[in-house]
Formats: C-alpha cells, sequence, structure tokens
C-alpha cells in the first residue's frame, strides 16, 4: 500500500521503518511499518513496504509517525512574563490589566527573542506551525510583526502570525493603556501594510498573514466591521478572542446589548474567513451557527484551566462541523508552549466533559493536526500526510520507561504515556528538531538574550 508521485525517482527526505504512520487523511490511514518521502518541500509518497531512495533518511524505528502539529492561538511575547507570581491567581479582566503595565515595554529585540525562543519550544513539542495573536504594539515600539517573522525564518518554522490590534483605552472603557492603542484608520493601514508586505498566497508558503483585533472589550465596533471588510478585499483569515469566560460574556451584554456570538454576527465575523480563539461559552443554539458559517476555533486547554475559565464545548463544536484546533495561548496565562500538552489536556478535558469514549487519542491528534489547518485555511495542505501536502512531521519516540507495556495502540500510547517531546521535528522536509535537540545552534545566545529582556520587563 502507498501513494508515490510517478516521477520521483530520488527524494530529498525520506523517514522509513515507522512503528505506525498515522496519515490523519482522508480515511485516516494508519500504516504499520511505513514511509514517508518528502521532495521539494512537500510530501511525495507515503506507504509501506519497500521505501523509495531520499537523499536524506530518517530511521523511525519504534516511533510514531504524525503530520506535525499546528498551533492556532498564541502570545508569543508573553513568555517574557512566564509565571509572573502577582498575576498567577487571578481571572481574565484583572491578569490583563496588572500585565499591561509590564507589556508596554516590549520593543524588536524583546519580540524578536522571545518569539525565537516560544517558537523553539513549540518545535520541540512537535509544533510545524505557529499562529501568533500580535495585538500589542506599544508607541515607538517598532516593527514587531516583522520581528517576530524574522525569528520563524531564522529557525525554519511555518509561521501565521496575526496583525493583532487594540484602540480602546482604559478612558475609553477598554482595559490596556493609552500608549498600546491606535486608532482605527492607523491600525487598517498598519494592517495592509503587512499583509503586502509577508503574505504568501501561495500551495505551500511558510508566512501568512491574519488580522486579528484582539478582542470585542478592546476594539470599536466599527473596527471590527471594517477588518472583516478589508480581510475580505485582501482575501487573508479573520482570527479575535471569543466568549472567553463568563466575564467576557457580560460585557458584551453591557456593552452591546447582545450575546458574543450576536456580535460576531453583526460585525460580519460569522464566516468561514475566521477563527476564534478559546470559545468556552457559546450555547446550543450558537454552537450549530458558529457550525453552519464554518468558523474555527482554537481550543486553549490549559489557558482555559489556569484562568478558571470553564471547559469549551469541542465534542459538540466538532460534531456542528466548527474546525476545532489546539492553541497553546501566551503567559502567564499558559506558561508551557507544548502543543503535545495540549493535546493530552484536550483528550482529557473531553472525557470529563462529555464521558470517557468522548475523549481518544485520535480525537486529540485531529484536533492538533487537521483542525489547526482549517482554523488557519489550508486544508489538505497542513496536518496530513498525503501526496501534495507540506512536508511537516513529528517523529515520537515510544521507547523507554513511560512506554513500556504500551504495545497495543501506539496512537492512544503516544498521549496516555508520557509526557514526551518530538524526537524529529521536521518542516518542509527541514530537520528543525533532531534527536531531541534543536537544529540551530543559536539556542544558548537566545535564552540567554531572553533572561535579560524578561528581567528588565518584570522589573526584577
Amino acid at each position: 500500500m502507498s501513494d508515490i508521485t510517478a516521477s520521483e525517482q530520488v527524494a530529498d527526505l525520506v523517514i522509513v521503518n515507522a512503528r505506525c504512520v498515522a496519515t490523519v487523511d482522508a480515511q485516516r490511514r494508519e500504516i504499520a511499518g511505513g514511509w514517508v518521502a518528502i521532495t521539494d518541500g512537500l510530501v511525495s509518497g507515503v506507504g509501506d513496504g519497500p521505501a523509495p531512495a531520499g537523499r536524506q533518511t530518517i530511521d523511525a524505528s519504534d516511533c510514531l509517525v504524525t503530520p506535525g502539529l499546528v498551533n492556532t492561538h498564541h502570545h508569543l511575547y508573553q513568555n517574557l512574563t512566564r509565571a509572573f507570581p502577582p498575576m498567577t491567581d487571578k481571572p481574565l479582566f484583572g491578569w490583563l490589566q496588572s500585565l499591561y503595565p509590564l507589556w508596554r515595554a516590549i520593543d524588536t529585540e524583546s519580540v524578536h527573542v522571545s518569539a525565537w525562543v516560544g517558537l523553539a519550544e513549540l518545535a520541540l513539542s512537535g509544533c510545524t506551525t505557529s499562529s501568533d495573536h500580535l495585538y500589542l504594539h506599544p508607541h515607538g515600539a517598532g516593527d514587531l510583526l516583522t520581528a517576530e517573522i524574522d525569528a520563524a525564518t531564522d529557525l525554519g518554522i511555518r509561521f501565521h502570525p496575526t496583525r493583532g490590534s487594540m484602540s480602546l483605552s482604559e478612558k475609553d472603557g477598554g482595559l490596556p493603556p493609552d500608549d498600546v492603542v491606535a486608532d482605527d484608520d492607523e491600525i487598517l493601514a498598519a494592517c495592509e501594510a503587512a499583509v503586502s508586505r509577508h503574505h504568501d498566497p501561495s500551495h505551500g508558503a511558510m508566512t501568512r498573514i491574519a488580522l486579528a483585533p484582539c478582542s470585542p472589550f478592546s476594539v470599536t465596533e466599527d473596527l471590527m466591521v471594517r477588518t472583516a471588510e478589508l480581510a475580505e478585499r485582501l482575501d487573508v483569515r479573520l482570527h479575535t478572542h471569543f466568549a472567553e469566560n463568563a466575564e467576557d460574556d457580560e460585557f458584551s451584554l453591557a456593552t452591546f446589548g447582545c450575546r458574543p456570538m450576536e456580535y460576531l454576527e453583526r460585525t460580519g465575523w460569522c464566516t468561514d474567513r475566521t477563527w476564534v480563539a478559546h470559545c468556552v461559552m457559546p450555547n446550543h443554539d450558537e454552537i450549530q451557527r458558529l457550525g453552519a458559517a464554518g468558523v474555527g476555533a482554537a481550543h486553549c486547554p490549559s489557558s482555559n484551566m489556569i484562568l478558571a475559565s470553564g471547559i469549551a464545548p469541542v465534542v459538540d463544536l466538532r460534531a456542528a462541523g466548527v474546525k476545532v484546533g489546539l492553541g497553546v495561548d501566551g503567559s502567564s496565562s499558559a506558561d508551557a508552549a507544548s502543543l503535545w500538552l495540549e493535546a493530552r489536556q484536550a483528550m482529557l478535558l473531553a472525557k470529563l466533559r462529555d464521558g470517557a469514549d468522548a475523549g481518544t487519542a485520535r480525537m486529540a491528534l485531529e484536533v492538533a493536526t487537521i483542525g489547526g489547518a482549517g482554523c488557519l485555511g489550508r486544508e489538505g495542505e497542513l496536518g496530513t500526510i498525503t501526496v501534495g501536502a507540506v512536508g511537516d512531521i513529528a517523529v515520537w519516540s515510544l521507547t523507554g520507561p513511560s512506554f513500556a507495556g504500551a504495545i497495543a495502540d501506539p496512537i492512544e500510547a503516544w498521549l496516555r504515556c508520557g509526557p514526551t517531546g518530538a524526537r524529529d521535528t521536521v518542516v518542509a522536509g527541514t530537520p528543525v528538531v533532531r534527536n531531541g535537540m534543536l537544529v540551530s545552534d543559536r539556542l544558548d545566545e537566545m535564552l540567554t538574550a531572553h533572561a535579560s529582556f524578561a528581567a528588565r520587563i518584570q522589573q526584577l
């Protein structure tokens, strides 16, 4: 059983001898003793039996091979305030208001380093594609979006940063201080410039831009409407926080006279161009409306637990047709940027909320791969091991004490045992992590710089 392009002679990279290749393709094939070939950055073959020749080979004996995991919601700069003690026991609004005065000190250098470190951490957890919701742009801080794109390019990670924004400060009834917000026209101009400079719509693109007002409680309704119109004109995606917790619902009712779902609809955001973050509080009718519209949802289980926001109805959302992906979110709402951990948490929370049979490792794998691809508008291209999809692969060792006895089902073993990181992470056919270590030799340099920036921003 194999799929391979007829024209292929020698692949750039071949991954061989896998205990199991979990393709997450349309048939959900799981290939024992499988191999994957990658040529020119795309999957050129997958199957069992004799593998094609490759210029480079990775031996995946005793390993599970999966598509690279897809992170659909993050705030990379926030790792500069990871586990910051005064903020570790507050719900969402109080947590934000306490941290904004620290975050206003970010600049291009600190954002570049925090993005590099955060993306490296994700790569070690088997993540090959990450979004980032960069909504904080302090006055005079410089071109922060380009700073983090440069970090992703240096590491070799596929990147979907969003040009975020805030236009309502405390004096306007919002949460952030005055010096991190901008007016609507300035924001829209910056969004269009970012798309013009960085967005690549081609198949296999390494960088794509989305537009992402921070949340309904930090931007004007007019900006929400105009951003949706701009995204339509530029043909890019939309992202924002949505229905995050009870405070979010209460704010929407008090400020807009409606629940968050109705606000999403009336501003033109209830479309298959949109994916939202968290989506903890939709009711049954709203879940159906989200699914009918083709909206995606970034499920952030650790963040939702740390901030006591609740348990997102992931099983119901998926059943309604919502494209559910995973997000590690930012610090200090979720301090570990491990997509493997979020996949495990998603599995466990689905069991807790909807029954033991509702949350399986295969469900979590789908959310972490093809669900994330759906959020980012790249179904069939990301999150699957099929000919023509991107050559983004994670190789997971199933050996050692943690996996002793786990011989019956490698996919269930992958999440039920552990904790684990990827042994190898491959992006566009190029290894980024080998044998559990980053390929880049810049990690020590970046960690030293990160420590300095974190101390400055935390005022320690």
